[in-house]
């Protein structure tokens, strides 16, 4: 039931794409503004956005030219200016190879990017144009993070410090949210099944996970830890069968589970066995599925790390000496040497500036 991957040696890949910097010195150590909380790709893997500090995100088209290229920048790459502290982004919509080809015939919508700010307002830009196409209001604090669901649709999750979900029908304008209350905390992570039945969320000291109805917009169960936790992110596998949840507590280190979300089985836990002198260093704070395969990446303050779960070992650890990373993501294409470089380039550009 559970393992450490404490003693095994896998070396880190050289494939290192680039190095995306932030336009702004980073400020004193322990202060907010300037940190990079969130990447991602977009679902065709066009465009590739990243918090950079600031209230600023960055909107690059993809594959990058050179290295040489993502530092001076192009003539297509994007900057939104988003005028408050940006923690979560989304693109949107997607579509997911679990949903019945007729049930997207005609939802080919243009692509857009939600970014989830620090007042509790959600903002969406048309990606073609770099344009804010409206502001979503509700929130009452920090909205962490944000995923449309996999079906083709306009539909959007938003998880916030509020301690609430909330739905958007952003094919529908003017149409008022359906809010999902519950947590005793703040909601860190959610994440949606690859058939768009169901949310899973994660928050602060919760102890536990939620699972919710996106069809009747109804809570469903609790995946229940039996000691505190602070509960850090959550990712559903492409075929829905499983369910990683990465957790940490300051005397325990982390732990990532992975769960069958129908029978709310733990199905085997990998634990960080090793406490670290300083609090800081036993937080996990992302964890992704490849979209093709089942590969894991998890990023602690120590290394990116990715796991291939049907050889049931790490085939990458790497980034040791870059502290501070909090995010990490998988390109929707290509094999795994493609998806290896790209996670590397994810992570590389969330390390705090």
């Amino acid at each position: 039931m559970c393992t450490s991957f404490r003693g095994y040696s896998v070396k880190a890949p050289h494939d290192l794409i680039a190095e995306l910097k932030p336009t702004h010195h980073p400020r004193l150590y322990g202060t907010a503004g300037c940190e990079t909380w969130s990447v991602r790709f977009s679902p065709d893997g066009s465009h590739f956005a990243w918090s950079m500090g600031y209230g600023i995100v960055k909107l690059l088209p993809w594959p990058l030219t050179s290295k040489d290229g993502a530092e001076a920048g192009c003539s297509e790459e994007k900057t939104l200016n988003c005028g408050q502290m940006v923690w979560a982004l989304a693109f949107g919509p997607r579509r997911s190879i679990r949903v019945d080809v007729l049930h997207q015939k005609g939802r080919d919508h243009e692509l857009l990017l939600a970014t989830g700010l620090n007042n509790g307002t959600i903002q969406v830009w048309v990606v073609s144009t770099g344009n804010l196409r409206f502001t979503l209001t509700g929130h009452e604090a920090p909205v962490r993070d944000l995923v449309f669901t996999p079906n083709g649709s306009l539909t959007l999750v938003s998880a916030s410090r509020d301690k609430t979900l909330r739905i958007w029908n952003l094919a529908k304008k003017g149409t008022s949210s359906h809010v999902l209350r519950g947590p005793n905390y703040w909601v860190f992570r959610c994440s949606i099944s690859p058939d768009s039945s169901m949310i899973a969320s994660v928050g602060n000291l919760d102890s536990k996970v939620y699972l919710w109805s996106l069809r009747s917009y109804t809570f469903m169960r609790h995946l229940t830890y039996d000691h505190e936790r602070t509960m850090a992110s959550c990712d559903f596998s492409q075929d829905g069968a499983l369910l990683a949840v990465a957790s940490y507590h300051s005397t325990t280190g982390w732990w990532l589970d992975l769960w069958d979300p129908y029978t709310a089985e733990l199905l085997t836990r990998v634990e960080d066995c090793e406490v670290c002198a300083y609090r800081s260093d036993n937080l996990l704070t992302s964890l992704s599925f490849s979209p093709v395969g089942l590969l894991l990446a998890f990023k602690d303050y120590r290394a990116l790390q990715i796991w291939d779960l049907e050889q049931d070992k790490l085939v990458a650890d790497t980034d040791h000496g870059r502290t501070g990373g909090v995010c990490c993501a998988f390109h929707p294409h290509g094999g795994v040497q493609r998806w290896t470089s790209e996670i590397l380039e994810s992570s590389s550009s969330c390390s705090k500036p």
